[in-house]
């Protein structure tokens, strides 16, 4: 009774938060009366098809209505036909276990179960037993469940009673976030091994994760962080043998039991600091640039320490620890003294942890895996989990481990899911995704293709030609290539010179001779050729193409002579005239200087008088 009283305390000491009640949607498209969106809590065991839908119709039994024994005993089948909708199962609560009812429903064919709750209350989440004798049939169901309220069930009963067909559509594509193209998860585990089902299923996932785990870690598709539930004794049993035994750095963080007695068997103080062990594991491999580490060292450490063969002790995991190459002296200064009376900062910070913030509630359920900040729901189960995961990446942002088919299904393999393609060049726009498929055209050997990505996708800028051509025309005929693409332009297709045509599909050869566009002179003869046209020309004449005229090849060098002798005999004649001009012009300067001599020396006859009367009147 005591330790009951311990672990009710401990319980309303620690989880003084809130649980959050991990939610999807599911809209009912007919009849008109019930068309809409309502809410549904996801069931924590079967498997949610996260990122995904599933369409189908609501039945409600008409015996057996709690699901709580086979539907073959009553010969019900649900089991669909081919072609035929699915069926969701609509069964009441009360008298079994959820996780009965869904193994009944799901044995009877039914792709889903939807349980209406019996009395009118906030949603809650339908979480697996305790029971150990419940394991078999747990790890075995796979359809996915949701509790709805009772009144909205009572609306669904209705409707099928009246004669309604209820179509249903369970959407989990918004139940994760999705922003970007890494997705961050923690997983709240424990290093107890005797706590029955739940400490069996988190080991078995552990071991079964682990590659998948490691490779997303280390390609930095994923940032991983582990975590441990402890609680706080109360202040009142702190002094107490179960707190004592429990519990660590006095009475400050507590695990319960394994056996649940505490007369044999390991105690609960032995699970924190092992637990503690583990954390500082993975911080002193992470500070060393490889988290991943810690999947070794759990994985590692169930197998060679586990409690069943007394193997659950300090020596066994130092073992580990030292084939792993880790760092033994820093994992031990991570641990601190679990004797202090002091706190332990890094379990104080796993205790924080535990308190919900933002959209994720407290974590009070064991095993529990939050992806982006939001709780996860479902079976834990490789599988299911690494789906979740994938539901988490932004839209073609996927790792490629999240389109292979054990994870999807590839929608560009039918009709190319609708996008454009380039069968020539083996080009698609179809993208496939994990959440179904975008239409966006690609690029290719860097080649960037423009469009809608549907009906229209073009090839666009430097090296494009070099990709189908650029979707441009192409053609060889007798030894000659002719294409309307060139590197020249961004885009576009233009028919080469002696072609007319769009372009992109077709180019002709243009008739020079019909159109008369060229070898039209008197002489000229035509004929026309793929791509261009050949000019001859009659008589002997020889053709010039650039001026589109014939003209005689001896005449043409007679000419040329004639020409050539003509500026011969004309330069010679500039040359004399020149020279006769410069002598004539040299002979008057001369004697005008001469003239100017006789002047002076010489005075001639007509100026005599002159120079006497000048020179008397100056006497």
């Amino acid at each position: 009774m005591l330790r009951l009283l311990v672990w009710a305390a401990l319980l309303l000491g620690c989880c003084h938060g809130r649980f959050v009640v991990e939610k999807n949607s599911l809209k009912v498209t007919a009849p008109d009366d019930l068309n809409g969106t309502y809410e549904c809590a996801i069931g924590n065991f079967g498997v949610p098809q996260y990122g995904g839908t599933m369409v189908g119709f609501v039945a409600y039994p008409k015996a057996n209505k709690k699901a709580c024994k086979s539907f073959d005993d009553f010969d019900i089948s649900y089991k669909a036909k081919p072609g035929a909708f699915p069926t969701f199962l609509l069964v009441d609560r009360g008298d079994c276990y959820f996780t009965k009812k869904a193994w009944n429903a799901q044995n009877a064919g039914a792709a889903a179960i939807l349980v209406a709750d019996d009395k009118d209350e906030p949603l809650i989440t339908m979480d697996t037993p305790e029971e150990s004798g419940t394991a078999d049939y747990l790890e075995n169901i796979t359809i996915p469940s949701a509790l709805i309220t009772k009144s909205f069930g009572d609306r669904l009963k209705k409707a099928i009673d009246n004669g309604d067909m209820v179509n249903v559509n369970l959407d989990w594509r918004e139940a994760l976030p999705h922003p970007d193209e890494r997705v961050e998860y923690e997983f709240w585990t424990n290093s107890n091994d005797e706590c029955g089902p739940k400490c069996d299923s988190q080991i078995d996932f552990v071991k079964s994760f682990k590659g998948a785990a490691q490779v997303l870690e280390k390609k930095g598709y994923t940032e991983f962080t582990p975590h441990y539930i402890t609680w706080y004794c109360p202040d009142a049993f702190t002094l107490s043998k179960q707190c004592k035994s429990q519990c660590i750095n006095h009475g400050r963080y507590c695990a319960p039991d394994p056996e649940q007695d505490f007369s044999k068997g390991y105690d609960g103080k032995d699970v924190v600091v092992q637990n503690l062990r583990q954390v500082c594991v993975f911080k002193v491999a992470k500070e060393h640039k490889k988290p991943w580490v810690w999947w070794d060292y759990v994985t590692d450490f169930a197998i060679r320490c586990p409690m069943k063969e007394k193997k659950y002790t300090k020596e066994c995991a130092d073992g580990v620890i030292k084939s792993l190459g880790l760092d033994h002296k820093a994992i031990y200064k991570c641990i601190g003294d679990p004797d202090a009376d002091e706190e332990n900062p890094v379990l104080k910070a796993e205790q924080d942890a535990q308190i919900g913030k933002g959209s994720r509630g407290d974590v009070t359920i064991l095993p529990t895996l939050v992806i982006n900040n939001r709780q996860y729901r479902g079976k834990l189960d490789k599988g299911a989990v690494l789906k979740a995961l994938c539901a988490g990446f932004r839209e073609t942002t996927e790792p490629a481990v999240c389109l292979s088919e054990d994870i999807q299904t590839n929608e560009c393999l039918e009709n190319n899911g609708g996008c454009w393609q380039d069968n020539a060049a083996n080009i698609t726009a179809c993208k496939d995704t994990f959440r179904g498929r975008v239409c966006e055209c690609p690029v290719v050997k860097g080649v960037k293709f423009v469009g809608d990505g549907y009906t229209h996708c073009e090839a666009s800028g430097s090296g494009r030609c070099e990709i189908n051509n650029g979707g441009c025309w192409k053609e060889t005929k007798n030894g000659r290539t002719y294409s309307a693409c060139t590197n020249i332009q961004d885009d576009g297709c233009k028919c080469p010179d002696g072609f007319k045509g769009d372009g992109k599909h077709k180019c002709e050869d243009i008739d020079e001779c019909k159109e008369r566009t060229a070898c039209q002179c008197k002489e000229c003869k035509c004929k026309n050729t793929w791509g261009s046209y050949e000019c001859g020309c009659s008589g002997g004449l020889l053709y010039m193409r650039e001026h589109d005229t014939c003209i005689s090849k001896n005449g043409a060098t007679e000419t040329g002579w004639g020409f050539l002798w003509a500026i011969f005999f004309g330069l010679v004649a500039a040359g004399i005239g020149g020279y006769a001009v410069y002598k004539y012009r040299i002979r008057r300067y001369m004697d005008s200087e001469i003239r100017a001599i006789m002047a002076q020396y010489m005075p001639l006859d007509n100026q005599g008088d002159v120079q006497s009367h000048s020179h008397h009147i100056e006497m």
